[in-house]
């Protein structure tokens, strides 16, 4: 067996924060982030997550029909996105539909708005309907990475309003189980908890099998995860106290792992 050692602030990094009205953003991590388009060269996301997206984009072939809206914002941004709706859409509306500075997905490098392309498009709330290349690329998100973060019905769970054009890179296999599942991020960090070292999530996906298990951050500082020898996984802090851990543990040849999966796997953690 091998031991992991994390330091506390390994918690508030990671595809896995949970970042709410009761979570504030501790890091970002700005100097990881690349512009989602040459066209678009403000709209930054993280590196992983674009890269994600261009493999969506490719399969889907839908750079012509979606565009990226908005991507990383800074805090100073979200300020200014947020007192601008204020002024000129209400409290109402600006509750809705924009996190208060620093309680933003947007600020993470994990979060982007996507629009269908259109002459006039709303940098708030724009279209991303439920039909057509729209929902082809919200189905087909899920087995890359990226999850519908805000869904009708769960506004009382995650405090923002249904949000169909907002998508939130979580990292392959937890995109797919929380979509299987109906989880929103805030479900499945909650719903995560119950599973341990000794007793993990098992997740099979055609022949590839990942184990998933919860990790709360020890008191002293450093937090010791412990896994077989030679183990390939991942590792991410959940932004609120503890962290979760992905490992793989079969794979058959000639199996196609999901894309954005390879890169991710590390046999060390620093």
């Amino acid at each position: 067996m091998m031991k992991l050692k994390l330091s506390d602030e390994k918690i508030y990094q990671g595809s896995l924060l949970l970042v709410n009205a009761d979570h504030p953003l501790r890091e970002n991590g700005e100097e990881r982030l690349l512009p989602v388009n040459v066209q678009y060269p403000d709209i930054l996301l993280m590196r992983e997550a674009v890269y994600i997206l261009h493999l969506i984009f490719d399969k889907l072939h839908c750079r012509d029909s979606i565009v990226p809206v908005s991507g990383y914002r800074s805090a100073e941004e979200q300020t200014e996105i947020f007192q601008s709706s204020l002024r000129e859409n209400g409290e109402e509306y600006t509750r809705k539909y924009v996190a208060v500075p620093n309680h933003s997905e947007h600020q993470t490098g994990l979060a982007i708005d996507l629009g269908l392309k259109q002459e006039v498009i709303d940098f708030i709330c724009p279209e991303f309907p439920y039909e057509g290349i729209c929902d082809r690329f919200r189905r087909t998100a899920p087995a890359y990475g990226f999850v519908e973060r805000y869904p009708k019905g769960k506004e009382e769970i995650t405090g923002i309003g249904h949000e169909p054009w907002h998508f939130r890179y979580v990292g392959y296999p937890h995109s797919e189980i929380m979509s299987e599942y109906g989880l929103t991020l805030e479900e499945y960090m909650a719903w995560i908890k119950q599973f341990s070292w000794k007793s993990p999530l098992r997740w099979t996906k055609g022949s590839l099998v990942t184990e998933v298990f919860y990790t709360e951050a020890f008191q002293t500082g450093t937090t010791a995860i412990t896994l077989p020898e030679d183990s390939l996984y991942m590792i991410s802090g959940n932004n609120v106290d503890g962290f979760i851990v992905t490992r793989r543990c079969q794979q058959s040849d000639g199996l196609t792992i999901p894309a954005g999966m390879t890169d991710r796997w590390r046999r060390d953690y620093e």
